[in-house]
C-alpha cells in the first residue's frame, strides 16, 4: 500500500513538473497558539511531503462564517491545489466547500469539522473531554460542585462538552453548576467566565475549561478573588499550558493534549494522495487519540507533541 502510495504521488508530481502546489489556508483564530501552530505546521508538512515549490497562503476567519466563505471563495478563484481549513460553521461552511470542490480543488477540515470535505482530520474530541473530566471527577473524589467553561459552537467544542457531561453523568454526586458561559477560547474570555462564575458559586470546586487559553485565563481570575482552594483542567496540551502545569502553586492540573503538528501532515498527506487519484474518492474522517498531560508527566511532554507522556 505504501508502495503504490509512492508511486501515485510520484506521478502527481511528475505531471506537474515545477508547477508550484497552491494551498490555502482558513483558520478559525490564528491569534490562538494552537491554531497558529497548526498553520504553520501545515507549510511545513507541505514542503516536507512535495518536491516542488509550494505557495502558501493563510488567512483567519475569527470564527466569522461570512468572512470564511470569502475567503474560501477567493482561494477557489485563484484556483489552489488545496484548501485546509478549520471551519467556523461545520454545516453552512458547505456551499463554499462544494463550489471549491467542483473546481477540481480538494478541501481538508482541521481541528473542527466542514460538511463535505474530502479530509476531516480532527483530534478525538469526545475522548479529550472524557479524559479531562474522568481526572477532574477522581481529583474530586467523585464528590463536588464544578462548570464547565463553554466556547463556540463549533464540533470540536461540542464534542469536548458533550465528553466531558458524559463522565460527570456517571457520578451523581457531582454537581454541574454551569455549563453555558461561552469563554470563546481565549484568555479574555475565560478570565471573564472565571470571574463571573466565582461570584456566582461560591462553593465551585472544579471547573472544565474548553481550551488552554480560557483556562489560563480562568486560573487568573481565580487567583485575583484569592480562589487557590479549587483547580481546572482543559484541552490542549499548549506549551503555555504545559508551563502552566508545572507552576507552584498551579490552578490548572491536567490538559488533555492535541497534536497539531501530526494533524497538519495527515491532513497534507491525505489531500496529496486525493489529488494523485484518478477518480474522486470518499470522504475521509480521522480522528486522532488525546494524551492527558498532568504535572506528574509534563516533563515528558514535548513541545506539542514532539514527545508524549507515558500513559
Amino acid at each position: 500500500m505504501r508502495k503504490l502510495l509512492f508511486i501515485l504521488l510520484s506521478l502527481y508530481a511528475t505531471q506537474l513538473h515545477a508547477e508550484p502546489l497552491k494551498i490555502g489556508v482558513s483558520m478559525a483564530d490564528l491569534g490562538n497558539p494552537f491554531f497558529a501552530t497548526l498553520a504553520d505546521a501545515i507549510g511545513d508538512s507541505a514542503r516536507a511531503a512535495y518536491s516542488g515549490e509550494v505557495v502558501l497562503q493563510v488567512r483567519s476567519s475569527a470564527y466569522d462564517l461570512t468572512r470564511q466563505v470569502r475567503q474560501v471563495d477567493a482561494f477557489t478563484e485563484q484556483r489552489m491545489d488545496i484548501i485546509v481549513l478549520a471551519a467556523a460553521n461545520s454545516e453552512a461552511i458547505g456551499p463554499a466547500v462544494r463550489r471549491a470542490q467542483q473546481a477540481g480543488i480538494v478541501v481538508a477540515a482541521v481541528d473542527i469539522n466542514a460538511h463535505g470535505a474530502d479530509v476531516s482530520v480532527t483530534t478525538d474530541n469526545v475522548q479529550a473531554g472524557e479524559v479531562a473530566c474522568r481526572y477532574m471527577a477522581e481529583r474530586l473524589g467523585y464528590v463536588g460542585r464544578v462548570a464547565i467553561i463553554n466556547g463556540a459552537p463549533v464540533s470540536s467544542v461540542t464534542d469536548r462538552v458533550a465528553g466531558c457531561r458524559s463522565v460527570l453523568n456517571d457520578y451523581p454526586r457531582i454537581q454541574l453548576l454551569s455549563d453555558d458561559y461561552n469563554g470563546g477560547g481565549t484568555h479574555s474570555g475565560g478570565l471573564e467566565a472565571m470571574t463571573y462564575l466565582v461570584r456566582s458559586y461560591p462553593d465551585l470546586d472544579a471547573v472544565f475549561a474548553i481550551n488552554d487559553p480560557s483556562a489560563m485565563g480562568a486560573a487568573d481570575a481565580a487567583r485575583m478573588a484569592g480562589w487557590t482552594n479549587l483547580f481546572i483542567v482543559s484541552v490542549d496540551g499548549s506549551p503555555e499550558g504545559v508551563e502552566a502545569l508545572k507552576e507552584t502553586p498551579s490552578l490548572l492540573v491536567a490538559s488533555a493534549a492535541q497534536l497539531p503538528r501530526r494533524m497538519a501532515e495527515t491532513a497534507i498527506r491525505e489531500s496529496l494522495r486525493h489529488l494523485a487519484e484518478a477518480r474522486p474518492q470518499e470522504s475521509q474522517v480521522i480522528r486522532l487519540p488525546t494524551h492527558l498531560v498532568t504535572r506528574e508527566n509534563a516533563e515528558h511532554f514535548g513541545h506539542w507533541g514532539d514527545s508524549l507522556p507515558t500513559p
